[in-house]
This record gives structure tokens, C-alpha cells and sequence, in this order.
């Protein structure tokens, strides 16, 4: 028998079911004096913290993962953050946006869960320093006044990526500068673009703090401090039999690991001005065996970073309610 308060809560989850998805604007820090604070609580020790200590691994490099030499892509940085109590980082990219100060990155570096998948929260002390190398600042950095993430991701559980990795995607704006600069004024933007045809030949960024490559552990760019990056033709990434995955997740072979996770996926970029167009972020990793099927993280798969393809159903909203804000 269902009883009259079973049947309420039942209709309440429903309800909460039937939210439709759409933008959520979180403050983060709003007034330059909360600003200011941010800039405070990333001291250099808590920003070496989030260095991983070197290898004796002589240089290796390919196109699925190499250090960017100089000049680097201005617009591309690295995003610092505390999620839960515990420091971290991601990447993130200055888009050309009405406000001057929007960047795009994962969903997860700008709100997440514990490890458990419960108790979503926002996360916090968000800045970000493009052009970011081995402890350098070279344009400033910006904290973040204002996340934005869809309605949908704020009830991810880490457990249903069918379902919630197609949001795993996210926008900030910043505040300006130490000297009061807008970070596109500093470093300029990059186009972004929605609903790209995902198999297309691709740049993807980041700074990752690991390497799933043994041989390549511990090199500068795999420790945080230096970014990396990885070139080839996307590959559309659908998980497996057992763990299925959003159908709009794309991207290239590439031993890049965590931290690199918010980082650009670029169409048409021209290295020779570090521009190009967005067309989706990193947030996770794919397998593929040498006949091109999926699989399991087993000996002998390929290893994909894969992320959402910006789509004008989802990613457009939040873009818009980001370069408005």
C-alpha cells in the first residue's frame, strides 16, 4: 500500500525529474573585495602544491600528447579551484564573448560531487591564469565572479555518464585583473562553435598533471606546470556494452591525463597566431581497440580524451548567459 506521504515525495522527485534542463548562474566571488580574497588564498605554496614532482623520463613526445613550444596560445590557461575542501585544477579557454571576461571548461572544474557522487556543491577560491607556465603568471589572474552550468549537471552522480556527460560542460566570467584588465583585453579570445561535425581533425589542450603513458610521466608537461597538447582527427566516443556513454562525446588519441580536463577541443587552429574555433572540451577518457571498436581500459586499447561537442541545444544557453552577465 502507498501511503499518502510515499505518494508526495514520489510526486515531488517527479517534479524534480521534470525540471527542464537550461543555464544556473551561481556567484562565486562577486565583489572585488571577495575577489581580492581569492587572489589571497593562492599562495605560492598552494599553487606549487598543485605541481607533481619530475621524472628522470627522457623528453618523448607525438601527437598524442608533446609540450606546446613558445609562443603559447594566450587564451588557453590553467583554472585553479578547491572542490569539496581539497585544491585542484583544471584548463580553461577565453571565448569571444559580449562581456569580455567568459571562459568555457568541464563542468566539473566549476561544480561537482564528492567521490562519492553526493553533495553537489559549487566550487570554490576559482582562478584563472592564462598563459600559465611553471609557476607564472605572465597576463595576471582572474577570479571567477560567476559560474554557469546547466540545470541537468547539477544532478550528475557519477554514475549515469549516458545520461550527464553531454553537460559536463561549463562557463565562468571573470573579474579583471591585478591591473584591472579584462582577460580578453589581456589575451584576446577564441571563436567558439556549435553543433561542428565532431569528425574532424582537432587540437586539444591542457595541463595535465599526469600522463597514462609510463614512458612520459613526470616530463614538465605532464606535471602541471607546462601545457600539452594533442593533434589528430576526432573520433566519436559512445562507451561500451556495459558502460554506455552520451552519444555527442568526441575527441583524439592522447595520453594527456588529470588537469587536463576543461581544456579546448579546436577546430581549425593556426599555430602560427595560437587562434582557432572551440568546438568541445576534455573531460574523460575513451578506449579503442585496433579494429576501431570500443573498449575496456585493457592492454593493447588506444586511449581517447574525449569531451561533449558544443551543440546549440546545450552549450548555446549557457554561452549566452555567460557573455551577458
Amino acid at each position: 500500500m502507498i501511503t499518502p506521504l510515499a505518494a508526495g515525495l514520489a510526486g515531488l522527485v517527479a517534479g524534480l525529474l521534470a525540471v527542464p534542463a537550461g543555464p544556473v548562474q551561481q556567484p562565486l566571488a562577486s565583489s572585488a573585495a571577495e575577489q581580492q580574497a581569492v587572489f589571497a588564498y593562492w599562495t605560492p605554496q598552494r599553487l606549487a602544491a598543485l605541481t607533481e614532482p619530475s621524472s628522470q623520463n627522457p623528453p618523448k613526445s607525438g601527437p598524442d600528447g608533446a609540450p606546446w613550444p613558445d609562443p603559447l596560445p594566450k587564451a588557453v590557461g590553467r583554472l585553479f579551484y578547491t572542490d569539496h575542501g581539497e585544491d585542484a585544477s583544471c584548463t580553461a579557454t577565453v571565448v569571444r564573448s559580449k562581456n569580455r571576461s567568459t571562459i568555457v571548461t568541464a563542468g566539473h572544474c566549476v561544480n561537482d560531487t564528492d567521490l562519492l557522487g553526493e553533495h553537489n556543491a559549487w566550487n570554490a577560491h576559482v582562478m584563472f591564469v592564462p598563459g600559465y607556465h611553471d609557476g607564472q603568471a605572465p597576463y595576471g589572474k582572474f577570479a571567477a565572479r560567476l559560474g554557469v552550468a546547466d540545470r541537468t549537471w547539477l544532478a550528475n552522480d557519477q554514475q549515469n555518464a549516458r545520461k550527464f556527460d553531454t553537460y559536463d560542460q561549463a562557463f565562468a566570467v571573470l573579474g579583471p585583473n591585478e591591473s584591472g584588465q579584462l582577460v580578453q583585453d589581456a589575451v584576446g579570445a577564441q571563436q567558439i562553435g556549435f553543433d561542428r561535425p565532431g569528425a574532424a581533425k582537432v587540437t586539444q589542450f591542457g595541463y595535465p598533471r599526469a600522463a597514462s603513458d609510463p614512458a612520459r610521466e613526470g616530463l614538465p608537461e605532464y606535471t602541471g606546470a607546462r601545457l600539452a597538447y594533442c593533434t589528430g582527427t576526432a573520433r566519436q566516443w559512445t562507451g561500451t556494452a556495459t558502460y554506455p556513454d552520451s552519444p555527442d562525446q568526441w575527441g583524439t588519441e592522447c595520453v594527456m591525463g588529470g588537469g587536463s580536463s576543461g581544456g579546448p577541443r579546436l577546430r581549425d587552429f593556426n599555430p602560427a597566431t595560437g587562434l582557432g574555433t572551440v568546438v568541445g572540451d576534455n573531460t574523460h577518457a575513451g578506449f579503442f581497440a585496433a579494429d576501431g571498436k570500443p573498449c575496456e581500459r585493457d592492454a593493447g586499447c588506444a586511449r581517447y580524451l574525449v569531451g561533449p561537442q558544443f551543440s546549440g541545444k546545450v552549450t548555446k544557453p549557457l554561452y549566452e548567459a555567460a557573455q551577458t552577465s
